[in-house]
């Protein structure tokens, strides 16, 4: 039998979600969008590459949630994306309604599933997606820190001019403008980067990091990214769908680690076959402890205006 990951949201997110799972070759894949036609003509446009790919995935597109039954992993993209001058707050009650449809729907059909959380306010729709999926925790992770972590270390190497693969680091905290990357505990090729880039220099790389999102879609003018979401949110399927026990930044389910209660924040976990396996906590400074209870914080407000608390 087939492992199965259903995507929903045929976005640029989504679809190319969908098309990075696919080519994996280790689980069909099902998109599904309300739009008719569009998750349709994507996924057979990705299923007559697999010729090419050499893999034997099936990509069924649909708009409705019978063909996702027996998901392993549901990966929610849907809802309206981030535009120039909106905050993450802006698109907070727009896409309640859309996250708990779908939420609901995947509970619905796949009782089992594990679901991952793209879509934005990152921190506040997974909260959302646990409250209406009745899920225990392990079952019901954001993805954040992934993407904020891998901009991060882009923009290192970047500035060294060395291998993303010898930068390591972990952006923790809420996905937004308040994301705390734990400057102390970030190294290239075992040196702290601090001995490496000056002081200056690295405050700069971590407002950047911070403003990453924003830097995009002010580019974009009419759209926002996908290609690290996408590929983030691909690292996040691989390691629970083959039972990686990879440790990432993600926003999980805290009740009492880090001292917060009830809320999803980012903070490095296990990720592996069962969801969430382990939230790991990590020695931080005064002020990283600080940045994350704000981070915490902001999630509490948004949780309150979704009237969740």
């Amino acid at each position: 039998m087939h492992r199965k990951v259903t995507v929903v949201g045929a976005g640029h997110v989504g679809a190319t979600l969908a098309q990075r799972v696919a080519e994996r070759g280790h689980a069909d894949v099902v998109l599904v969008d309300i739009v008719e036609g569009l998750p349709q003509g994507m996924a057979l446009d990705m299923q007559e590459s697999a010729p090419i790919l050499g893999i034997d995935t099936r990509v069924i597109g649909t708009n409705g949630y019978e063909e996702t039954a027996g998901s392993d992993i549901a990966v929610i993209t849907a809802g309206v994306p981030r535009k120039p001058g909106m905050t993450r707050d802006d698109l907070l009650k727009t896409n309640q309604k859309i996250v708990a449809s779908v939420t609901e729907q995947l509970a619905k059909h796949s009782p089992n599933t594990i679901i991952i959380v793209i879509s934005n306010p990152l921190d506040a729709m997974a909260q959302l997606a646990k409250h209406v999926s009745g899920f225990p925790r392990q079952r019901v992770v954001g993805m954040a820190g992934v993407l904020d972590t891998a901009r991060f270390r882009s923009f290192i190497a970047l500035e060294l001019d060395v291998s993303v693969k010898d930068v390591q680091a972990y952006v923790l905290g809420s996905h937004g403008d308040s994301m705390v990357p734990l400057v102390g505990n970030t190294t290239v090729g075992g040196v702290p980067v601090a001995e490496l880039i000056p002081p200056k220099q690295l405050d700069a790389i971590v407002q950047r990091t911070r403003e990453g999102g924003a830097e995009i879609v002010n580019y974009l003018k009419t759209g926002s990214a996908f290609y690290a979401p996408s590929a983030a949110g691909a690292q996040m399927v691989d390691a629970i769908l083959m039972d990686k026990k990879r440790i990432l930044p993600c926003s999980a389910y805290l009740d009492g680690e880090y001292g917060i209660n009830g809320l999803f924040v980012g903070v490095p976990v296990k990720l592996g076959a069962a969801g969430v396996e382990q939230i790991i906590e990590v020695k931080l400074t005064r002020e990283e402890q600080a940045g994350l209870a704000r981070c915490a914080d902001e999630v509490r407000q948004l949780v309150d205006l979704m009237g969740l608390s």
